[in-house]
């Protein structure tokens, strides 16, 4: 029997956690966002509560594989691409893309993190971990959300706290 898997991210420590049960099987450095913590739509902040894994997007494709509007494009992310579109979000690799599930707080209306693009993905290499910097995703080394994406499934929770 599957045992339930469950990520916490610490947003002050910048790390994520990934548990089986109670068991701690992984840990990673993060970068949340550059804002701080917070709920409200368009504040590019990264969201607290509880969360669940709503979809799993990136299967089979290459590692630093640039993805816009959860749509692989064909480019492999390279430092000239980034010089080629210096203003770009770059989200890279896998994408885990995150649902509130508290009523109010980061679900519906104006704090929905599905509907704020909230997704735990693969940055470039060059991109500091453990530091605040992305626009209100969890960023990861694409090494670890490869591994990431492989061990966690639809309906995981995510708990996002200070």
């Amino acid at each position: 029997m599957r045992q339930d898997k469950h990520i916490e991210i610490n947003i002050t420590g910048q790390t994520l956690k990934l548990f089986e049960g109670a068991q701690l099987i992984r840990e990673y450095a993060v970068s949340t966002a550059s804002n701080g913590p917070g709920e409200q739509m368009d504040s590019e902040c990264t969201p607290r509560g509880e969360h669940v894994i709503s979809e799993k997007i990136g299967d089979g494709q290459p590692e630093n594989m640039v993805f816009v509007g959860r749509q692989p494009t064909g480019e492999i992310y390279t430092p000239a691409l980034r010089q080629q579109f210096p203003d770009r979000d770059w989200i890279l690799t896998r994408i885990l893309w995150l649902s509130g599930c508290v009523d109010g707080k980061n679900r519906g209306g104006d704090v929905d993190s599905h509907d704020r693009f909230i997704y735990i993905h693969g940055a470039p290499d060059d991109v500091d971990m453990g530091t605040p910097g992305s626009r209100g995703c969890i960023r990861m080394r694409n090494a670890d959300i490869i591994e990431l994406y492989n061990l966690v499934s639809v309906s995981d929770t995510v708990t996002l706290r200070e």
